[in-house]
């Protein structure tokens, strides 16, 4: 008898941890199916927008002046006169096997010249998410624990999600560096402790309103976990205020805080396009302005692209962190 229960107590331990891997293996496998259908319908409606945008990047090349045969023979030479379904395929392909295509602006390749602003950027979004994360998700802390600290966070945090980037970017430059003059106010410096330091203010103008975003999520979580039986029962305990708040509400309150701090995250690297602007940064962002403009539909595409696929890696990031922190999601199928 004891053979049999211990046979049938093997099988359903077999049979549920069997469950949890196919589970999760579906998991894996329906997110990296998402990820290639975004990446193909994203890839073709930007391609499809440049190109029916009205301006023409022939005329950008070789001015208004130009003859119409001149234009016509620039056009066949870029591949212009293909159809768009051909274009698309022929860039498609080509991104493949990992070229990017050649600048119309600056006459070389575009992965070498994102390449070579990339870094920029990259310093640029790190040091903006520091501040989001940690300032966000501090203000969020006192803002959800603290009555006398809500109301302050509150007006903080509406006045972070009311204000543009733009606007605060010019706020910061002429206080902290016309007036003070604490910092630079354009340029990215040499070395590192020089580009930290002329990367601070953008970061903080970048920073600010998804920083408020994270703390008003963050007090709400707080908030909500606040008011639940366990916590009420814990007081009522005699537990102390400050091991309720570690280990009970900012614990079951972590899922919100950290799929608002991933959105934010990867909001930053769009956000760039502005603050780069406004401050004079030769990063990823100004790049991209600058190559709508001049109609250069090989930079912007490959600029794009990579924002949407920065994207979707902080989003899977964001889930498999989840799904480590609560094993019990694997099983969702």
């Amino acid at each position: 008898m004891r053979a049999e229960t211990a046979s049938d107590t093997g099988q359903e331990q077999s049979a549920g941890s069997g469950f949890h891997l196919p589970a999760l293996a579906v998991r894996t496998l329906r997110g990296i199916g998402g990820a290639i259908a975004t990446l193909g319908v994203t890839s073709f409606v930007i391609f499809a927008s440049l190109s029916l945008a009205p301006g023409d990047p022939v005329t950008q090349l070789l001015g208004g002046q130009s003859s119409e045969e001149a234009r016509l023979a620039k056009r066949e030479e870029l591949g212009l006169d293909e159809p768009l379904l051909v274009r698309y395929w022929s860039w498609l392909t080509a991104a493949f096997q990992g070229d990017l295509g050649t600048s119309m602006t600056y006459r070389g390749s575009v992965s070498e010249l994102v390449g070579h602003r990339l870094e920029t950027t990259a310093v640029l979004v790190v040091l903006a998410a520091l501040f989001v994360i940690v300032g966000g998700v501090a203000f969020g802390i006192i803002g959800g624990v603290s009555k006398r600290g809500g109301s302050v966070v509150a007006a903080l945090v509406g006045l972070g999600v009311a204000v543009p980037s733009f606007v605060s970017a010019s706020v910061l430059i002429g206080v902290f560096a016309v007036q003070l003059r604490w910092f630079p106010t354009f340029g990215t410096g040499d070395g590192v402790l020089s580009t930290l330091w002329h990367l601070t203010l953008p970061a903080i103008a970048l920073s600010l309103s998804y920083a408020a975003y994270v703390a008003q999520m963050t007090a709400a979580a707080m908030t909500e976990e606040r008011e639940k039986e366990y916590v009420l029962t814990s007081r009522g305990r005699g537990v102390a205020e400050g091991v309720i708040v570690r280990k009970h509400i900012l614990r079951n309150a972590a899922f919100p805080v950290l799929t608002a701090s991933g959105l934010a995250v990867a909001g930053l690297v769009s956000g760039t396009v502005i603050v780069e602007q406004v401050f004079s940064v030769d990063g990823v962002g100004a790049l991209l302005v600058s190559s709508v403009l001049s109609k250069d539909y090989a930079v912007v595409m490959a600029i794009s692209m990579l924002i949407v696929i920065i994207f979707l890696v902080i989003m899977a990031a964001v889930d498999a962190v989840q799904v480590v922190l609560d094993p019990r999601l694997k099983a969702v199928m």
